[in-house]
């Protein structure tokens, strides 16, 4: 239920919704993996992009022991963050998360990144004035495809699924918002095609942030501002 007096919600997906970050996943983890011997195609890694890292390595590292996988994410965190300097955030961005201010909906990045990349993320973004709560990995046990990161986003709104919209760039995460019933608007900047996007559960695909931008009075979030406008 949703708390009274709380404020309708977009929950933003952020590596390759917000930010232009899902090649530089794809680039870590394929030195993570092939320093540690464990031979992984790059595609494979791009499909599995958005996806609970342990899920991520239970997929890609089947054969692998704890041992491995744990150095394998310490290795994909330390090519990470060796790549920072080149992430960006997406066009529109900004403007983007602007607009959905004015419309009076809460911001909520619904992630399930480490802290560590968060805190890099939430630097490029630099729209921290904007944000009134945040979600981390180390929120839930498992992460999308699940929908646990999405059920505690939208505790942390205090909405529940019919006072919230969510926007994402992976097959992973607009499947956890069907489990969630919560509806999604998809871009395309992460790299998945409009066709699986939809088939997923997608309502809207867009190309990025700024397109988003451009038509959001004819989206779900539009929808959900003048239901708070006339409340």
């Amino acid at each position: 239920m949703t708390a009274a007096g709380a404020r309708s919600a977009v929950l933003f997906d952020v590596d390759g919704t917000l930010v232009d970050s899902n090649y530089v996943h794809v680039h870590a983890w394929h030195r993570a993996f092939t320093e540690a011997e464990v031979e992984v195609e790059a595609w494979r890694i791009h499909r599995s992009i958005g996806m609970d890292g342990s899920t991520l390595l239970a997929s890609l590292a089947e054969g692998a022991d704890d041992d491995t996988r744990s150095r394998l994410t310490d290795l994909h965190s330390k090519y990470y963050q060796q790549m920072a300097p080149q992430l960006r955030r997406l066009p529109g961005v900004r403007e983007l998360l602007e607009a959905v201010d004015k419309l009076g909906l809460q911001i909520v990045l619904a992630t399930s990144a480490p802290e560590d990349e968060l805190s890099v993320l939430r630097e490029v973004l630099a729209s921290d004035d904007l944000v009134s709560a945040v979600t981390t990995s180390n929120d839930v046990d498992t992460a999308k495809p699940q929908p646990d990161i999405v059920h505690v986003a939208l505790e942390r709104a205090g909405v529940d699924a019919t006072d919230a919209v969510f926007v994402g760039d992976t097959v992973w995460g607009v499947e956890a918002c069907e489990r969630a019933g919560v509806p999604t608007i998809a871009v395309l900047s992460g790299g998945v095609s409009r066709g699986e996007l939809e088939t997923a559960g997608a309502q809207a695909v867009f190309d990025n942030p700024r397109d988003l931008c451009a038509h959001l009075d004819s989206t779900a979030i539009g929808t959900l501002a003048k239901v708070v406008h006339t409340a």
